[in-house]
């Protein structure tokens, strides 16, 4: 009965926000987008315990190949692709994702190959180094050849399609109106639904079990016989796909990317959303990312109706107050739940084991 209550809300959510205006729905949207990447991460950082700060490039990884596809930016650049596709190079969300799928997963591959032996700050560093070269490499690659077009970004992205119909435009059934943004609202819902069960039955499964072993005690994990480079090997590539997949679905939302859209911040982020939920628990996660991806706008919203710029004389921007706010916030939280909002029961036992043998 519960579960159906929940479904009922999230279902009833965007067309309750789209009365107040399509912000908060777009808010929502974002929320989203962020419980998707969060859920990659947790699959590295709260499962086999890798800390990867350059999860962020999984993320361009996946907009930028889908911006390259559904856009006319190939067919305008090279007349060898536009002779290929005269009526323009426009392939389907539902073909771009299964392409982003393989790609962010070698990229991940790719990046954990030589972070095997390295643990802690050190792998956190490789890691942020990883993710500052594939946005300095996005935003270099209009030379020789405008692939990426640099730093003025890729537009005209197609919205996504179903069967022809677009969802980039409202839907007016007579009795109801769906606006775009409540429209994609479903589309995130729906793929984020998946990512949790996908992820759950991953933390219960063979697989999950040995993660958990590397993370709690990666040499006793090795001496009972589990193959630890191949299941690190494994993280970084499934944390990979989702952030693959979150950035197709933000290109085809956003309808334009930028390399600014992936900065180091953004993986800063979406760590947080991690730590402050509770690493490795995935409601705790869940609730991490909607909590960081709605606290600055509505901070946002706040400042504009107190306008604080101007009752401060200019001396207080609001953006600036915004992010001291969320600062205090997390570091008010972490002080009072150390373990985060929603912990894991079995991580929290063990991490109080472990402190009363000390």
């Amino acid at each position: 009965m519960k579960k159906i209550l929940i479904i009922l809300l999230l279902a009833l959510l965007p067309l309750g926000l789209q009365q107040i205006g399509n912000f908060w729905v777009r808010t929502a949207d974002m929320a989203l987008l962020y419980v998707l990447l969060a859920i990659g991460l947790n699959i590295v950082v709260g499962y086999a315990g890798l800390l990867d700060l350059g999860y962020v490039a999984f993320f361009a990884v996946g907009a930028y190949l889908y911006a390259l596809l559904a856009s006319p930016h190939l067919t305008e650049t090279f007349a060898w692709i536009a002779m290929m596709f005269p009526a323009g190079l426009h392939l389907s969300l539902w073909l771009v994702i299964p392409l982003a799928v393989v790609v962010a997963g070698f990229f991940g591959i790719l990046l954990g190959a030589p972070t095997l032996r390295l643990r802690g700050d050190y792998l956190a560093i490789v890691t942020l180094g990883f993710g500052e070269i594939i946005r300095v490499f996005l935003n270099n690659l209009d030379q020789p050849a405008n692939i990426t077009n640099g730093p003025k970004g890729l537009g005209q992205i197609d919205s996504v399609r179903f069967f022809g119909w677009d969802i980039g435009k409202k839907l007016d059934l007579g009795f109801i109106e769906f606006s775009s943004v409540t429209l994609y609202y479903y589309l995130f819902l729906t793929l984020v639904i998946v990512a949790i069960v996908i992820s759950h039955r991953l933390a219960d499964s063979r697989v999950g079990r040995a993660w958990m072993a590397i993370r709690e005690d990666e040499i006793a994990a090795k001496a009972m016989g589990i193959n630890t480079r191949n299941l690190k090997l494994l993280a970084f590539g499934m944390g990979a796909t989702f952030g693959g997949v979150s950035g197709v679905l933000f290109a085809s939302f956003q309808g334009f990317i930028s390399p600014e859209s992936f900065s180091l911040m953004e993986s800063v982020m979406i760590v947080a959303m991690v730590v402050l939920g509770g690493i490795g628990h995935l409601p705790g996660v869940v609730l991490g990312a909607i909590l960081l991806a709605v606290l600055p706008e509505g901070l946002r919203w706040f400042s504009s109706i107190m306008d604080l710029q101007q009752a401060t004389s200019g001396r207080l921007d609001a953006s600036i107050l915004r992010q001291l706010l969320i600062a205090l916030a997390m570091i008010g939280i972490m002080l009072a739940r150390p373990k985060g909002l929603w912990p894991s029961p079995e991580r929290g036992k063990s991490l109080e084991s472990k402190g009363a043998a000390s």
